[in-house]
């Protein structure tokens, strides 16, 4: 018999669920500006080109918005931050390796 053990710690921080949300599939949304954040790993851009594809592939008049901070190591610049939250809805950050 294989027993397999769960390494799930407990943690001394209480869980606090994710409340922001953005629904494309309420009909409202479907022409609003997403934008997509690359952190600048290999990848991670070209990931976010596929998921954007597969987005308007099912919201045809969705906009999309892709930024790359090119650098994994650092924060996102002021600057692409205010540019983002001045032409986005909502935005989707992806990790890549």
């Amino acid at each position: 018999m294989i027993e397999f053990h769960n390494p799930q710690g407990s943690s001394a921080q209480a869980e606090e669920p994710y409340t922001l949300a953005f629904d494309l599939a309420d009909g409202i949304n479907t022409t609003a500006t997403i934008g997509l954040l690359a952190n600048g790993f290999a990848d991670s851009e070209r990931f976010l080109r596929l998921l954007g594809d597969a987005l308007q592939a099912q919201f045809a008049d969705l906009e999309l918005r892709i930024w790359n901070k090119g650098n994994a190591s650092i924060t996102a610049p002021e600057s692409m931050l205010q540019e983002i939250r001045g032409s986005c809805r909502a935005v989707v950050a992806a990790y890549g390796h």
